[in-house]
């Protein structure tokens, strides 16, 4: 029977580096997975924050003892899932974060589930009648009167969308003092008037920003924006609030699942 001399001491390091190299590591997790969790700790502690470097591959690759392939792997992987951004000759840079819209939710909801500080500024709240085709969309007459609610949407000092609610006036009337700057629609709807929202009915385009949208969402005139209107119904089935809104589209990614 034949027994294999065992492995020097030489051979044994040799071994250890080929391993490191091609990314595997003694615990089992894949080096490029480590590479990948430790910028996301990064991220999440802030100590990167959006627009900030990202430690380039070759910087990667030394500091974690894998192969430029492997570095350049766990930062394609982050790429993908909107974390980073890769700048053709300047390098990596951690992504500004976006609003994933697959859920009816406010807001405040949708920024707080993406670890952000939600802000608003109301620049308008007052009572009209004037506006017969969203009367009509909320399923009223036309002449009824709607309370018109307009915010910008912004995260820090960065403004993100903004958005027009009407609701009906008979119904919503206290509205327009409420602190919605600070405060959820849908949370006042709820806490306020009892009334819980279930469902609503979309209609989402692209258009172009004309010179007031360009100026409110610090974007060039003429650039592409994602328009939503949406028809939003409480639990009891009564169309409640007609939102239109327009998004910057970079800001912004539609969620969609399609049954067949």
């Amino acid at each position: 029977m034949l027994i294999p001399p065992p492995i020097g001491r030489h051979a044994a390091l040799m071994y250890s580096r080929k391993s490191i190299m091609s990314g595997t590591h003694r615990n089992g997790t894949p080096a490029y997975q480590r590479i990948q969790t430790a910028i996301r700790k990064k991220i999440e502690t802030a100590q990167l924050n959006p627009g900030d470097a990202v430690a380039s591959e070759r910087d990667l690759a030394k500091s974690h003892k894998v192969s430029l392939m492997t570095a350049r792997h766990a930062l394609a992987g982050l790429e993908r899932e909107g974390l980073v951004e890769r700048r053709r000759g300047a390098g990596t840079f951690v992504a500004a974060p976006k609003i994933h819209f697959n859920k009816l939710m406010s807001y405040t909801e949708h920024m707080s589930s993406r670890g952000l500080a939600p802000r608003s500024r109301v620049l308008m709240a007052k009572i009209i009648d004037d506006e017969q085709e969203v009367a009509a969309r909320l399923g009223l007459p036309a002449a009824s009167r709607l309370v018109k609610i307009v915010r910008l949407r912004l995260t820090g000092e960065e403004p993100f969308a903004l958005e027009t609610c009407y609701l009906p006036a008979a119904d919503f009337s206290g509205l327009v003092d409420a602190p919605l700057g600070r405060n959820s629609l849908f949370a006042a709807l709820q806490h306020e008037y009892g009334v819980e929202l279930a469902y609503a009915d979309e209609e989402i385009d692209a258009t172009a920003a004309d010179g007031h949208l360009a100026e409110m969402l610090t974007l060039p005139k003429g650039s592409a924006i994602l328009r939503i209107r949406q028809v939003i119904y409480s639990t009891s089935g009564k169309a409640t609030i007609y939102v239109v809104g327009y998004y910057r589209s970079e800001r912004h990614t539609l969620f969609i699942r399609r049954f067949r």
